[in-house]
């Protein structure tokens, strides 16, 4: 599996400490190498999150059979206006 990232994905990841960091690229490092994606959920129109006990989550789509387009990310407090944020980057990434 191939994942690539977006841009807004990557600024999210920067500001993020450390620890985090970590937990999500060894998460993005089971999809690319074994096709693991752990808890996920699907949340409609082809926008799906990866999620973990913390309330970090990370949102994706899958643009091909074997890629993963990873479109945002934060936490569960936030997840209303992330996910919200998370449709409008999957229309302008996909809509081409």
């Amino acid at each position: 599996m191939k994942t690539t990232r977006t841009y807004e994905f990557e600024d999210w990841l920067t500001t993020e400490s450390p620890k985090i960091q970590v937990i999500v690229e060894s998460r993005i490092f089971r999809i690319e190498h074994y096709d693991h994606f752990g808890d996920v959920k699907h949340i409609g129109n082809g926008l799906c999150e990866l999620r973990w006990k913390n309330g970090l989550r990370v949102y994706f789509t899958r643009v091909e059979t074997r890629v993963v387009l990873l479109i945002y990310g934060g936490g569960k407090n936030d997840q209303k206006s992330d996910i919200k944020k998370a449709r409008i980057l999957l229309e302008r990434y996909t809509s081409s």
